[in-house]
């Protein structure tokens, strides 16, 4: 199977790119990498997607690229809907016209975190994003499906939450930097308690979209399927933070204030919990403290380094 990887420098692309090198059902042909300046989401039209497909023709795409920055995102919202919303529209038309194959990766913010029964949001729970950067990937998840009606090809929407891994600049690391700084200052650590959600462990997402791709019996050809991937378990902000320190033998006081406490651009839902689904092997993601573990020799070098 040929797969293009749509965002190969980001944190999930790089992921899926070794994933997809080790899966079996490539073969010897390495995934397809597209980023900048080949792809630019600010200007993609499904023409000129088009041709990158009919260049490359990979039976799969994936894509990943998207502008994180929810802060930024709320500053610049006409930006956040064309590089998160319209762009993804633009590469599904594309694929859809040719039977492609295409994964979006879509995200927990497109809910408005305001469930208070304890549970984790469903597929088919109705969307109300509260903030920018949700509205841009609920759009995504409309233009695609869209796309796709009546297509050949399958669509499949891929939502997942609190992304940490290599290459670092994620939650652990900028916790235990904060860390670091705040024990040279003898300040205890604050940080949010009452955001709850999912870390999910890049290189666990891209196995686990890999084996979606190479399962043996793909859905049917014209589907639209949704897909809630993260790693088992919930934890704030605070308690995710403690976990992270403990594994860093970082000795502070970490203090649970609310989300209230900092003015952001954006505006997080609280209750960012994904209810997961199940994956073809019918073998659920570990739980996010066990991938926590695995992430942080390289987090411990980097603060050696």
């Amino acid at each position: 199977m040929r797969v293009a990887v749509v965002g190969v420098v980001g944190r999930l692309g790089r992921a899926l790119v070794h994933a997809l090198e080790e899966a079996p059902f490539t073969g010897l042909r390495p995934p397809i990498g597209w980023d900048q300046p080949e792809l630019e989401l600010d200007t993609v039209t499904a023409a000129s997607f088009g041709a990158l497909l009919d260049r490359e023709c990979p039976e799969v795409v994936i894509h990943t690229a998207a502008w994180t920055d929810v802060d930024g995102n709320a500053r610049e919202p006409d930006l956040a809907m064309r590089r998160n919303g319209t762009a993804v529209g633009e590469i599904a038309r594309a694929c859809a016209q040719r039977a492609t194959d295409l994964v979006i990766i879509s995200t927990n913010e497109v809910f408005d975190g305001r469930r208070t029964d304890g549970l984790g949001y469903r597929p088919d729970d109705p969307r109300n994003p509260i903030n920018a950067y949700g509205a841009a990937k609920a759009t995504a998840e409309t233009l695609a499906s869209d796309a796709f009606a009546g297509s050949a090809g399958r669509l499949a929407i891929v939502r997942t939450a609190w992304l940490f891994g290599p290459p670092g600049n994620d939650f652990p690391a900028k916790i235990a930097a904060a860390a670091v700084r705040a024990k040279a200052a003898g300040e205890p650590l604050r940080v949010t308690g009452d955001e709850i959600g999912t870390p999910t462990y890049a290189p666990d997402l891209a196995e686990a979209i890999v084996e979606l791709v190479g399962t043996d019996e793909p859905p049917a050809p014209g589907s639209v399927t949704i897909h809630h991937l993260v790693n088992s378990g919930r934890a704030s902000r605070a308690d995710w933070a403690r976990g992270v320190l403990r594994g860093l033998a970082i000795d502070v006081e970490v203090v649970d204030v609310p989300a209230s406490t900092w003015q952001r651009a954006s505006t997080p839902p609280l209750w960012a919990v994904l209810e997961p689904t199940s994956l073809p092997s019918g073998i659920p993601m570990r739980d996010w403290r066990e991938a926590s573990a695995d992430a942080l020799p390289a987090l411990r070098r980097s603060l050696a380094g």
